[in-house]
């Protein structure tokens, strides 16, 4: 059945559900893969204290791939924290493309993206005015 939504955040390098710059495709056929993580991944794991080291990160995981999320009907993004800000501000202002994976929600309908204002931290003034939703 089609997702209906999907929750999900940006990794510090960009990625979404470990699909690193290196090997993201918004093309994919697959809707599941085993990905190899990059080293930017693998760190965040640590940072985010999933893991106690590096050697503890596993160099691989599963992963839903970039046209899973683009076929969801909604994606509510949730991203906080001063080590997503220059993630986030390359999901708004830089080009389309997998060298920032999380650049998919700016292609999709009925995209939300929840950040503190520690990770809108890098963003100017214009560009949080063009994206900001309307007061209720």
């Amino acid at each position: 059945a089609p997702i209906d939504v999907i929750s999900l955040g940006i990794g510090e390098n960009g990625h979404i559900a470990f699909n690193d710059p290196p090997v993201a495709d918004f093309h994919d056929p697959a809707r599941v893969k085993v990905v190899e993580m990059d080293v930017a991944c693998r760190r965040q794991q640590v940072n985010d204290g999933c893991f106690p080291t590096m050697a503890d990160v596993p160099r691989h995981a599963l992963s839903i791939t970039l046209p899973v999320f683009a076929g969801a009907g909604m994606l509510c993004c949730i991203v906080p924290g001063p080590r997503k800000a220059a993630a986030v501000r390359a999901t708004l202002a830089g080009p389309v493309g997998t060298e920032c994976p999380a650049t998919l929600l700016r292609t999709h309908p009925r995209a939300w993206l929840f950040t503190d204002p520690a990770a809108a931290g890098e963003l100017s003034p214009d560009l949080v005015a063009a994206f900001a939703a309307p007061a209720p």
